[in-house]
């Protein structure tokens, strides 16, 4: 899809929140990150929240542009987005914890989970291959007409969705390479599902969300009344319009989820430690395999003359309607970037290269 940018974007700031005990290089960093930040919201590049982190610390946070347009509500520290793919990660720290207690193997097959999947290809593809995008099963959101026409505006069962639409013939022998699969993850929570005997939404809730305090992230229901949820738009010849419907039995374990900066910033301290996972396991996640992709986490590995050069940094981003978000974690100097966009604003990437560059430059 071609995206345009509008020029007509009205920027509603919210005062900037950045730490009263700031000296020195981050009240510096924490003031050129605002004067990108305000450009970037003024050009329409970025219409959402955004929140900058070091050493346990936030340094900056603050809202730009409007949650609903219709009304002329700003985006502010509550205001929750769909967070898309960046679900992948919570997913891939769901397995890992059944890994960890015994009841999923990463060598495991998709047959030893699934008994109603297809046994000649559940039989090739392992559970780490799922999580790595290296299992070669096809993604649905790939499929001719898939996301234009009225299969993505339809409810389904996990079953069902699974059996339709995540069971194509796989594109290449599991491990050889690599192709990133929403299908993948959807089986991936199908899994937790079946090993658990409950929902993905119940185990996302009691596993992660609860122990951690993220009172404002949860699984995504469009009919459910959410204070504080941003509406999604999307952009057009003619400006920014109302995002597509999009049924959220769909995205599932693969895109379906929905956060603040501010619960985002909890987990990223949670993954510094080993209260969700003993660090064995949770490195694995950051262990690049094909295309330095973890398991749930892609290694940004930024190139010469640029700030970070050489450094793996977990990042991922994520796009559904209306949405677009984005996450990047620096561990060496534990720095965080968190950018939640309720547009289908194509920048992000654009954006955190600027604010990385500021922290690097302000040690």
């Amino acid at each position: 899809m071609k995206i345009l940018r509008p020029g007509w974007l009205l920027a509603v700031l919210v005062a900037p929140v950045l730490l009263s005990t700031q000296q020195g290089p981050l009240q510096v960093a924490a003031g050129r990150i605002d004067q990108i930040m305000q450009t970037r919201s003024g050009a329409g590049d970025f219409n959402g929240t955004v929140l900058v982190a070091r050493e346990g610390h936030i340094i900056y946070e603050r809202g730009f542009g409007l949650a609903n347009l219709e009304w002329s509500i700003p985006n502010d520290l509550e205001t929750k987005f769909e967070i898309g793919s960046m679900t992948k990660q919570f997913t891939a720290l769901l397995i890992l914890q059944l890994v960890n207690e015994r009841k999923i193997r990463l060598d495991g097959h998709l047959s030893d989970y699934l008994p109603y999947y297809r046994k000649d290809t559940g039989d090739q593809v392992s559970v780490s291959e799922l999580l790595s995008h290296t299992s070669g099963v096809p993604s649905f959101t790939e499929l001719r007409g898939f996301l234009e026409g009225p299969a993505s505006r339809t409810s389904y069962g996990v079953k069902e969705f699974a059996q339709k639409y995540c069971s194509g013939n796989l594109q290449f022998e599991p491990g050889t390479n690599f192709e990133y699969s929403n299908s993948g993850y959807f089986l991936l929570g199908a899994i937790l599902e079946q090993v658990s005997g409950v929902s993905y939404e119940t185990l996302l809730r009691d596993r992660i969300f609860t122990p951690l305090e993220m009172k404002n992230s949860g699984y995504t229901h469009s009919e459910t009344v959410l204070p504080h949820r941003a509406g999604g738009y999307e952009r057009s010849k003619s400006g920014l319009q109302n995002a597509r419907y999009y049924d959220m039995s769909i995205p599932f374990a693969a895109g379906a989820l929905y956060s603040t900066v501010g619960d985002l910033y909890l987990w990223d301290q949670a993954l510094y430690g080993e209260r969700l996972l003993p660090a064995s396991l949770r490195d694995l996640l950051f262990k690049p395999n094909l295309e330095n992709y973890g398991y749930g986490w892609v290694m940004l590995i930024p190139p010469a003359n640029s700030p970070y050069a050489a450094e793996s940094l977990p990042m991922h981003g994520g796009a559904i309607f209306g949405f677009q978000s984005l996450i990047q974690r620096i561990p060496k100097h534990r720095e965080l970037i968190v950018l939640l966009d309720n547009t289908d604003s194509p920048k992000l990437l654009e954006i955190a290269l600027e604010i990385r560059r500021v922290l690097s430059e302000n040690h």
